[in-house]
């Protein structure tokens, strides 16, 4: 029995609700067995009627969200055509304007509901729902959609829960973790592809998402544990017939690329536009990536190290290491560094030779110099990114705010074709992520790159292996702007 209890073959009916899934793959996602399915890629593809024909025939108490409110006016319009379709047979269905909320005949509530900022997410804490529903996931950070679904749970017998994400490609950064979270159908470096509906388990250890290869569950540590299936359904302006034929082809057809190729065909596999304010050109990281995938480590010593240190949560250690202009970076779970001694020891398991090391030093990365400093035969220099700088740009014409500001720069510098250094960086794409991320802006003569806070509120997490890398690649080439007091 799936969705609301239908068997695959047998129509949906609601006296309530006129509303019925498109044949292909609206029907495919109404009917999918999957935990968690992202539906969509291309734009008019039937995604909103998606979820509010299940939140309307197939699910008992159900949230619609979408990150802020004026995005939200055309899903309420597109509800009143579905959900109150009897008024004039004195329907009991009923919207409430204040509270945005959906109560149907059948008994079935749909709620609507935003999360424009991060802090927003726990308005939501306790409050379960039998479908949660993302409206243009690319829109919402991770941590909001992870921590908003912990509570997809139901106490009416034989209602299934699930969760339905929609969207388009991402076009900004901040989107491009939907891309990993679906890395089986989405990300064309995945190892082990997964074919449009076909069930993928993950399970969650230690903060990390594992796949598994079935729902059977999987004992770590003592705890058993519950795989959940994800799959991810595609759909085309073709899939939509109440759409294709209106003239909204032709307005796909002339935006700009990459963004008309990820409307019109949903195509994942394009890099995002980006920011004029973005620190780093997106296409002299993939040239870099290119170098490493192409090349060879260099027989040569180690260079130097770059540490970012974290201890618990969901930051990780990274530890950076450069041979030559060819770096590679190790991860540690936050959650398996416990101490400033562990991080301290992580660091000494990776060094080859007595390299120079630099430590980022704010917070808790203290901790791991101060254990690092005290052993024989290691050159550790703390690095504290909020220090001044009196370095400028390599035209001679900005100064930096701080020391953040001129270590991303000066790397930006690098990383620049133009300069022949030739730099190569690992094909990882949550790194690829976290050097376009930051943003900048020239105030008072100096290039002010934005705060590694005001990042991790954009994108939910930290930047830690661009910050490694950077660290790295600069106590190597210039140390002496790290002989700070």
């Amino acid at each position: 029995m799936l969705a609301n209890g239908l068997k695959p073959s047998e129509p949906v009916t609601d006296h309530n609700v006129k509303w019925t899934p498109q044949d292909g793959p609206q029907t495919a996602a109404y009917y999918s067995e999957a935990d968690e399915l992202f539906y969509g890629g291309a734009a008019g593809g039937g995604k909103t009627d998606l979820a509010l024909g299940l939140a309307g025939t197939a699910h008992h108490r159900s949230i619609i969200f979408r990150r802020v409110f004026p995005s939200m006016r055309s899903i309420i319009e597109r509800s009143r055509e579905i959900y109150n379709t009897h008024s004039l047979s004195h329907s009991k269905d009923s919207y409430n304007e204040s509270l945005h909320i959906w109560r149907l005949a059948s008994g079935r509530i749909i709620e609507f509901g935003t999360i424009q900022y991060e802090k927003d997410k726990t308005d939501y804490q306790g409050r379960p729902h039998d479908l949660y529903a993302w409206d243009e996931l690319t829109e919402f950070t991770e941590s909001q959609f992870r921590f908003v679904n912990g509570w997809n749970r139901t106490t009416k017998a034989g209602q299934r829960c699930r969760v339905l994400a929609t969207g388009n490609p991402p076009t900004t950064p901040e989107g491009e973790w939907v891309v990993r979270y679906w890395s089986p159908w989405l990300d064309p470096q995945h190892t082990n592809p997964a074919q449009p509906g076909e069930l993928r388990w993950f399970v969650v250890i230690d903060g990390k998402d594992i796949e598994v290869e079935s729902n059977k569950p999987v004992n770590h540590k003592g705890e058993v544990l519950e795989p959940r299936s994800r799959t991810f359904i595609p759909a085309r302006l073709d899939d939509n017939a109440y759409l294709k034929d209106t003239g909204y082809r032709s307005v796909l057809q002339n935006l700009p690329e990459p963004m008309r190729s990820q409307m019109l065909y949903g195509d994942f596999n394009l890099s995002v536009s980006d920011d004029i304010w973005q620190v780093i050109p997106t296409a002299w990281i993939d040239e870099a990536q290119n170098r490493w995938r192409q090349g060879v480590r260099p027989d040569v010593e180690l260079r130097a190290v770059g540490v970012d240190p974290s201890r618990g949560g969901a930051d990780d250690t990274v530890i950076a290491k450069l041979y030559a202009t060819w770096l590679e970076i190790v991860r540690h779970d936050g959650k398996d560094v416990s101490d400033g001694a562990t991080g301290a020891r992580y660091v000494t398991d990776a060094m080859e030779s007595n390299a120079p090391i630099a430590v980022d030093v704010i917070g808790y990365g203290a901790s791991v110099y101060d254990h690092l400093k005290i052993l024989s035969g290691l050159t550790v220099t703390p690095v504290n990114v909020g220090s001044a700088s009196s370095a400028v740009d390599k035209t001679g014409r900005y100064h930096f705010v701080n020391l953040r500001s001129q270590l991303w720069w000066k790397f930006r510098e690098a990383l620049d074709p133009a300069s022949g250094e030739n730099i190569a960086l690992p094909p990882d794409a949550q790194l690829k992520t976290d050097l376009r991320a930051p943003k900048y802006q020239i105030a008072g003569g100096k290039i002010k790159v934005e705060s590694k806070d005001d990042v991790k509120k954009r994108i939910g997490r930290s930047t830690d292996a661009a910050d490694a890398v950077q660290l790295a690649w600069y106590i190597s080439t210039f140390p002496s702007l790290f002989l700070f007091d």
